[in-house]
């Protein structure tokens, strides 16, 4: 279902407005791809995007299928490094997910 190879390299996202803001703090801004496992339910989905809506982020992607007795779903984002690892402990605790990988590359600095 998936076109990702686990570890590929991803291709860079344009990065959003308020990611100059925090390139100049320090902080690096990555291109993320969260790819789930789980048991299939109507409310699945919106409890997933939750983690995302709260932190004002917008996904670049998110696809969803199902296959067998499972959904897999795959949501890609650009977002500060500091918040990888918060958004991956929320999508970890929704009810229902069974498995997470976390992939994530650097986003190329875009010239002005």
């Amino acid at each position: 279902m998936f076109d990702a190879v686990p570890g590929a390299l991803l291709a860079p996202v344009p990065a959003p407005a308020t990611a100059p803001a925090a390139e100049e703090e320090g902080e690096r801004i990555l291109s993320v791809r969260y790819l789930l496992r789980a048991e299939p339910s109507p409310g699945l989905l919106p409890r997933l995007m939750q983690p995302f809506a709260k932190r004002d982020l917008l996904p670049d992607r998110l696809r969803a299928g199902r296959e067998g007795a499972a959904m897999r779903v795959e949501v890609c984002v650009t977002l500060p490094e500091g918040m990888v690892h918060l958004v991956a402990g929320n999508l970890r605790s929704v009810v229902g997910v069974i498995r997470l990988e976390v992939e994530h590359g650097r986003v190329a600095a875009l010239a002005a």
